[in-house]
Formats: structure tokens, C-alpha cells, sequence
């Protein structure tokens, strides 16, 4: 995708997914692209719409590189449970959601510190924050039956 397709469709909220971030970095930044850096400028200026980074999208809402402060006030670590061999399904507790659900981490990152609110659990283990309408998960929503994180984006989007 090229920002100017980000400006002209002017979502009501925005899923930045997971993948390899820094794959995307280097192809966001392209200068055929300029998805990233835009983007980042998108969010700030767009404060009142949801959006939620999932995995990867999470490494890059709280570290955007793009020199401004970051979009989720958090540290995560990069692929922090090992190889896509130990990927795996636990029970997450969204405060957010009020409910337990599978949550699926895939080489998943982990948070190392967080000073937004917590919005679901693995445990004892913080696995997703919210800063104001923005959220980050380091586990993926979109593979588990529970669909509450779409809801929640679709009925805060100002449509």
C-alpha cells in the first residue's frame, strides 16, 4: 500500500497487522511507499479513531522510528517465546473485553514494560495495552474464534 491510498480513504480506524516488522519498516519506508513514517503521522493526527497492532504491528506502534514520541507507551522484545516452533494457543484475559478467550501468539513478541493501561493477560503476563483509542496485542485476535477486538474497533470507528 502508498500513503496517498491511506489519505484519500481516510478509514474510520485502522489494523495494522502482524508479519515480519522489520520487513515492513524497510518496505514502508520506500520511497515509492512512504506508508510508514505516514502513517505514524495519520495515527497522531487522528486520535479519536480505534486502532489496534497486532504481533508485529505492536513492535511498531510502540518503537516507529520516525523521531516522534511513540504511539503506545511500551518496550516489547522481538520474537521473545522462540522460533515459530514454539508458537502456541493460552488463555488470554481481556479487562477490556471482560472475558477469557485462546489467544494465538506466533514467535510472538513480548512486553518488557508497559506504562499504559493493561488490556489483556496471559496469566500474570501482560499481553495487551491501550493507549486511549490505540491498542496493542502481541497475540493475534483474527485467528481465534473470539471476535472481540474486531467489535470493539468496529464500534468505536466514528462511521
Amino acid at each position: 500500500r502508498k500513503l496517498e491510498q491511506l489519505h484519500s480513504s481516510d478509514p474510520d480506524a485502522l489494523i495494522i497487522p502482524g508479519g515480519e516488522s522489520t520487513t515492513m519498516r524497510k518496505t514502508g519506508k520506500d520511497d515509492a511507499s512512504s506508508l510508514m513514517p505516514g502513517m505514524f503521522e495519520w495515527i497522531r493526527s487522528n486520535r479519536s479513531k480505534p486502532i489496534l497492532g497486532t504481533c508485529a504491528g505492536a513492535i511498531l506502534l510502540a518503537d516507529p522510528q520516525d523521531g516522534a514520541p511513540p504511539l503506545i507507551n511500551a518496550v516489547l522484545n522481538r520474537n521473545a517465546y522462540g522460533s515459530q516452533y514454539e508458537s502456541f494457543q493460552g488463555a488470554v484475559h481481556s479487562s477490556l473485553l471482560d472475558r477469557e478467550f485462546p489467544g494465538i501468539f506466533i514467535r510472538a513478541p513480548r512486553f518488557v514494560s508497559a506504562d499504559d493501561d493493561i488490556c489483556a493477560t496471559h496469566g500474570d503476563e501482560v499481553v495487551g495495552v491501550k493507549n486511549g483509542m490505540i491498542i496493542g496485542l502481541t497475540f493475534h485476535p483474527e485467528l481465534s474464534p473470539d471476535r472481540g477486538f474486531h467489535k470493539w474497533i468496529i464500534e468505536n470507528a466514528k462511521v
